[in-house]
């Protein structure tokens, strides 16, 4: 029976992000990919062209997962950070391909991450402008911390003696960071 071409770039794209999560660009095999998606790895280059350009493919649609898992609000900083800290916990395959992408291609950005990125930061800076959100730190400093709070924190306790990925320790570190971003990000009363 013939598959169509959406399917098959779908299952590809699914057997790589597996691949490439865990074992990066680097270490990632198309024979692997190909046998997980029940496919032959030339149908990898016919709809991809080459490895790198899959993990391309895999990585924006694992950007664009994160955009639309968690809507960014400066309104609600606490609520974007407990979003992505929820994000976070329930694809954790994602997190490390986001890592994997740091560590073999560093300082790239995609276009789709550098305009989500653009509009966060002029919302914090009319935030910041309007005093709705504390303007001790530049936007994209403030954007960072957040970002990087929600991420550090859902990957497991600081303490290494802690035992916490059950329920009650993965709510007491979504509790954490959600006010931890509400302090840093609260505007600070004049007087």
């Amino acid at each position: 029976m013939a598959r169509d071409s959406r399917t098959t770039k779908t299952s590809l794209l699914r057997a790589a992000t597996g691949e490439f999560a865990e074992h990066g660009i680097a270490g990632a095999r198309v024979d692997r990919i190909a046998a997980a998606a029940g496919y032959n790895k030339n149908l990898i280059y016919v709809h991809f062209g080459s490895k790198d350009q899959l993990f391309d493919a895999v990585y924006e649609d694992a950007v664009k997962e994160i955009l639309d898992a968690a809507p960014f609000d400066a309104d609600d900083l606490p609520g974007y950070a407990g979003a992505l800290f929820d994000f976070h916990i329930g694809h954790p395959h994602l997190m490390r391909l986001a890592r994997w992408h740091s560590l073999e291609r560093p300082g790239e950005v995609l276009p789709i991450a550098e305009k989500a990125n653009a509009a966060k930061l002029r919302a914090l800076s009319a935030a910041q402008g309007e005093g709705k959100v504390d303007a001790g730190l530049p936007p994209h400093l403030l954007l960072a911390l957040l970002v990087g709070l929600a991420m550090t924190w859902s990957e497991g306790s600081p303490e290494p003696a802690t035992a916490d990925d059950d329920a009650a320790g993965i709510a007491a570190r979504r509790h954490a960071v959600v006010v931890s971003a509400g302090r840093l990000t609260r505007p600070v009363p004049r007087s």
